[in-house]
This record gives structure tokens, C-alpha cells and sequence, in this order.
């Protein structure tokens, strides 16, 4: 009887402890992916005064991030936010900002079509003949002023500043 008892309660141990093993080959549960985000497709670039109006929506999204890293900013520096909406108004010509990029896009794609096309360095790549927003706003929504370091440069021989006699 005791033999007995003591082997029940052996067996009873045994397959209790051997509960959390027995769910690991089961299949879990299916569960559902959560549904995957999409962006809603951005509109037709409308407005267009500078660049080609049949540029594709791509080709001015990749060029608008290059004018924000150059510049240092974000979309609203020159689009206005729509306040309900807390979207740019893309379209909208309110902020002076956005006029004078207009500006500053055209006058670079003038520097690069009517002088920097003519040079003829064979050493120099194509972005070493094209000016870019970056060029003079290196990160900066306003260009930092260029000043000199003094006698950093070398004086062609015969122009040296004159020296005090000893």
C-alpha cells in the first residue's frame, strides 16, 4: 500500500512538472499582423513657377529634402501650414520665404547654365562645375558672411608688404 501511495504521488509530481514542457511543440495561436501604415500618395505638384511643371512627384520630393539639408530647415520655412490640417499648403504663395527660394533657384540654375558650363577643367567632376544651394548656405537658413583670416594668404613676389627698417 505504501509502495503504491508513493507511486502515485512520484507520477502525480512528475506530470506536473512536465506541464510547461508539453506546450512547446504546440503552434501558437494565430495571431493577426497588424495592417501595414501607407502614406496617403502625395498630390500633383501644383504651382510650379520655377521648376519643369512636369517633374514627377519623386524627382521634387527628392529635390526639396536636398534644399532642406542645405539650408538647414524644414517645409514650413517657406510653405505655410494649413491650420487645420497641420499639413503644408505646398500650392500656397503666403511666406516671403517661399519667394525668395524661388529667386535663389533661379539664379543658381542660371550660374550653371551661362557660367559654370564653361568651364573646361579636366580634372574638375560636374559637381565641381555646379552651384548648388549648399554651396553658399552650407546648412544655414542665411549664408554666413565670408570674412578673410588676416595674412592667411601668400603675396606674389614683389608685391610683400614693406618692412620696417631695424
Amino acid at each position: 500500500m505504501k509502495r503504491s501511495a508513493l507511486f502515485i504521488a512520484f507520477t502525480a509530481c512528475l506530470a506536473c512538472a512536465s506541464l510547461p514542457l508539453a506546450g512547446q511543440d504546440a503552434t501558437p495561436p494565430e495571431t493577426k499582423a497588424p495592417a501595414p501604415q501607407t502614406r496617403a500618395p502625395m498630390p500633383k505638384p501644383t504651382n510650379l513657377q520655377i521648376l519643369p511643371k512636369d517633374i514627377s512627384t519623386e524627382d521634387l520630393m527628392k529635390l526639396m529634402r536636398g534644399y532642406s539639408q542645405a539650408l538647414g530647415v524644414h517645409c514650413n520655412f517657406c510653405h505655410e501650414v494649413d491650420q487645420q490640417t497641420h499639413r503644408p499648403n505646398f500650392a500656397a504663395d503666403t511666406k516671403p520665404e517661399k519667394g525668395s527660394a524661388r529667386t535663389m533657384i533661379a539664379m543658381t540654375q542660371e550660374i550653371n547654365a551661362k557660367f559654370m558650363s564653361q568651364i573646361h577643367d579636366p580634372d574638375a567632376t560636374p559637381a565641381d562645375k555646379s552651384v548648388t544651394c549648399a554651396t553658399c548656405h552650407r546648412g544655414n537658413s542665411m549664408p554666413a558672411q565670408f570674412v578673410p583670416k588676416p595674412d592667411e594668404h601668400e603675396h606674389p613676389a614683389g608685391s610683400m608688404p614693406m618692412q620696417k627698417p631695424q
